[in-house]
């Protein structure tokens, strides 16, 4: 069990403490466990990312103890000390601003570095946004992948997009309201109309569900004013998609396009993305399979 001192301090030469990683509700408070509760309340030091919005949670449950605000733009300079803490003994808890700490959230620096300092790390299950939103959308759970929050520059986050295109399992991306219509755009435009759901405000009173594809979710986002709240985008593995009987016709439109050779591959290829509904990455790229298999049939023995 945490010390229930604040100021317990064992020495240099005594055990180290423990640091525990607690999951906080993402939405409703009432979504926090007893085993979380008893370790906020008897912990040494609370790190938490956002001490504002994390003394909701704690005067909710009339929680008193030491916090230090822990966070990505401090959290090379706080980890050395939190570490010296865990170190004399003492005990501390991280928790993020919603969730399970360390996802997509600040905190592997800490773990990482306590693991390296021989501390105990001990999780304390909960909530998670990912797992929740998973659950409820309809999309197979038997393989997931998780991906996060994508790279903001166009640069780095078109060549993730890419990266994933081939991925057989659900994918499960965290964004920004600001920026969610742009991610199931983009999305779109490079993997083609897959099932999609976004989930939004997670557990509170406005919680949402928007199930369809990545043009109806689309389609149903540019009709809004504003987009809140925090969204967990899922969308269908590559091989789920709608569109997968529609290869066999793509296939040969491309054939006859290419033997007939009317018009550019590039106006061929648009054609054929136009007509199929199937991303244009893959039209090109079995556009070149084709046209290589023709001119090895065409050239001399």
């Amino acid at each position: 069990m945490p010390s229930t001192s604040p100021t317990a301090d064992t020495g240099a030469g005594g055990p180290a403490g423990v640091l525990y990683l607690v999951a906080t509700p993402i939405g409703n408070l009432e979504d926090v466990t007893l085993r979380a509760l008893n370790i906020l309340k008897t912990v040494d030091l609370i790190a938490a990312e956002d001490t504002r919005h994390s003394g909701h949670l704690l005067r909710h449950y009339d929680i008193k103890r030491p916090l230090q605000a822990y966070h990505e733009h401090n959290e090379t300079r706080i980890t050395p000390h939190i570490v010296q803490v865990l170190q004399a003994g003492r005990s501390v808890a991280l928790i993020s601003d919603a969730g399970t700490p360390c996802v997509s959230d600040p905190g592997y620096r800490l773990v990482h570095a306590a693991v390296q300092a021989g501390v105990t790390v001990v999780p304390i299950p909960g909530v998670s946004a990912a797992m929740t939103a998973l659950s409820a959308s309809g999309l197979p759970t038997n393989g997931f992948v998780f991906a996060g929050f994508l790279p903001k520059k166009s640069g780095p986050r078109q060549a993730a997009i890419e990266t994933l295109a081939t991925e057989p399992r659900t994918l499960i991306f965290y964004e920004s309201p600001r920026r969610i219509q742009r991610l199931v755009t983009d999305l779109n435009d490079v993997w083609g109309d897959r099932p999609a759901v976004l989930a939004r405000e997670l557990t509170k009173l406005n919680e949402e569900f928007l199930r369809g594809t990545l043009v109806s979710l689309a389609q149903a986002l540019a009709g809004r004013d504003t987009i809140k709240g925090e969204c967990t985008l899922l969308v269908a593995g590559c091989g789920d998609g709608p569109h997968e009987d529609r290869w066999p016709a793509a296939r040969r439109a491309l054939h006859e396009g290419l033997v007939k050779q009317e018009q550019p591959l590039a106006a061929l290829v648009r054609q054929v993305t136009d007509q199929s509904g199937i991303a244009r990455n893959k039209i090109y790229a079995e556009a070149l399979r084709i046209k290589q298999e023709l001119e090895k049939k065409l050239a001399p023995p």
